[in-house]
């Protein structure tokens, strides 16, 4: 009986230590905004930024289409700028 308890004992330990260093990799720190940071950023400028890479997008796909149209590119070149 004594023995059963020893190792029920340190199996409990052992259970506790890998818990424990387990949550030693846990922080809260790295997701939680700086202090006077809000937690987004400002909407305002990221619909900007999205409307920016959209308009960009779009001509790339105008310059893609008209050099398709054209037959001036060959399908394995790359499209140079």
């Amino acid at each position: 009986m004594a023995k059963a308890t020893s190792s029920r004992w340190l199996a409990l330990a052992a259970v506790n230590a890998i818990v424990l260093s387990v949550l030693g990799f846990y922080s809260t720190s790295g997701a939680a905004p700086q202090a006077g940071q809000p937690p987004f950023n400002n909407a305002v400028e990221q619909r900007e930024a999205m409307l920016r890479e959209l308009r960009e997008i779009k001509e790339l796909l105008k310059e893609q289409t008209s050099l398709l149209r054209s037959g001036t590119a060959k399908p394995n070149d790359p499209v140079k700028r």
